[in-house]
């Protein structure tokens, strides 16, 4: 079959994601055999070579688990020990302590800002989880209910806060200032942040009902309780090692001269697979042996808190393998023909191209990065004042519109033991309020500068 082209592959691709919706939410088939299916059925009709489809399926679904397989697994280790040594009690008590029991919803927002500053959402949301299904219990409420504010500051973080990768990629492409694109982020993030998360949450959260067991959640709460817990410095001391080592690989071209063997160092334990790994060995001490766990205590939590991953690892690699045909075939490149033959003005280009991207791929980093590579030289071109708000803008277009093709929508939906249909309620109208509230503040904020 020879290429389709324009009008007939978005078309195809319009086709494709519904037939997803629809044979997952209505018709209840397995979610990663359906992927499969649609993403080969995609790459046929869109005339790319038969002998082709599979390796570029498989090259999508190896890329994204090289990375979030290993994310996942070291993750899922230390929050468990977090959970077996009573570090996550002890967190979820002091947050409750300080906040209140009734504003625990609160305290998840903050936290997730916090330690989702240089984390990519996977790493920061398995880190995060255990903490709130321990104050969900504690509290008495739906895990939605703490579990949505904190997935909303994370995600606001990811799509608008240096120095987050993500957005430190979109400040290089558009030559923004780090400092001011902090403070606007901030600005903007802050009042996103608590529309999207706990406003959206009291809202939303008493009229989802999900199943009273979640397999997922009995190992982080289904253990003996302990007399003595660890104390709060140490376990957040523990949880924030990634994220200090992160950012100082973040910083490491500042901190030190580029290609200096203390520069690669600084990279080294910053990329967050090793970051993870020294938390991972730091939780074996600290939440582990400290606590009076034995070596066979601290193998048996590690063993047995990985089988409930692995129906999340192949769906979020199967999306990957999605995102890889959506390019493969030329999708994303009509996508970024069809915007740029409208003329309109940087913010509003940059913030459209990248919800295309996003909801074409399914990867806010992917839609970022892509966006404003294309952007940015039209920007200049112009000369726009604010490159700063260049970056909110294309950050705000990254996050709209999660569905299934976003491995997020499934670590959500599988966490939080939802059905598609109630995690498109929940998840995907809260990234969508922060995508659009995001956007309209930055835009007010271009009025005022």
């Amino acid at each position: 079959m020879p290429p389709s082209t324009g009008l007939s592959l978005l078309v195809y691709a319009a086709i494709a994601i519904i037939a997803l919706i629809v044979l997952i939410a209505r018709f209840r088939l397995n979610p990663f055999v359906v992927i499969t299916l649609v993403s080969v059925g995609l790459a046929l009709v869109a005339g790319m070579p038969a002998t082709s489809v599979v390796a570029s399926y498989e090259g999508g679904v190896g890329k994204t688990l090289g990375h979030i397989a290993l994310v996942v697994a070291l993750g899922t280790m230390l929050g468990k020990m977090m959970a077996e040594s009573g570090g996550a009690e002890q967190v979820a008590r002091t947050l409750i302590d300080r906040f209140g029991e009734r504003n625990a919803h609160w305290a998840m927002v903050c936290i997730a800002f916090l330690v989702g500053l240089p984390l990519f959402f996977e790493v920061g949301f398995v880190l995060l989880v255990p903490i709130a299904f321990t104050v969900a219990r504690r509290v008495g409420v739906s895990i939605l209910m703490v579990g949505l504010p904190m997935v909303a500051g994370l995600s606001v973080v990811h799509a608008l806060v240096p120095p987050h990768p993500a957005a430190m990629l979109a400040v290089q492409a558009y030559q923004a200032s780090v400092g001011q694109t902090l403070f606007y982020a901030i600005l903007i993030g802050i009042p996103t942040a608590i529309i999207a998360g706990p406003v959206y949450a009291r809202f939303i959260a008493p009229r989802i009902h999900l199943p009273d067991e979640n397999p997922l959640a009995k190992q982080f709460l289904e253990r003996e309780p302990r007399k003595q817990l660890p104390g709060f410095a140490i376990t957040m001391t523990t949880i924030l090692l990634p994220v200090l080592l992160m950012l100082l690989g973040g910083w490491a071209n500042l901190l030190a001269t580029p290609g200096s063997a203390f520069n690669s160092f600084l990279l080294f334990i910053g990329n967050s697979v090793i970051a993870l790994l020294l938390a991972t060995l730091l939780s074996f001490w600290t939440l582990g042996i400290a606590q009076g766990f034995n070596r066979d205590s601290i193998l048996k939590f590690t063993q047995e808190c990985l089988a409930p991953t692995a129906s999340i690892t192949l769906l979020v690699g199967a999306g990957g393998g999605l995102n890889r045909i959506l390019v493969d075939s030329g999708v994303t490149n009509e996508i970024v023909s069809l915007a740029q033959d409208f003329h309109l003005s940087p913010l509003l280009m940059g913030w459209l191209f990248a919800a295309l991207m996003r909801v074409a791929t399914g990867s806010a980093t992917v839609a970022m990065t892509t966006a404003s590579g294309i952007v940015a030289p039209v920007a200049m071109g112009l000369g726009y004042p604010h490159p700063e708000l260049l970056v909110l803008a294309t950050g705000a277009g990254s996050v709209i519109f999660s569905h299934v093709n976003d491995g997020g929508f499934w670590l959500i939906k599988e966490y939080f033991n939802m059905t598609v249909a109630q995690t498109f309620k929940t998840w995907t109208v809260l990234e969508t309020l922060i995508s659009v509230i995001a956007f309209v503040l930055t835009l007010g904020l271009a009025q005022v500068l």
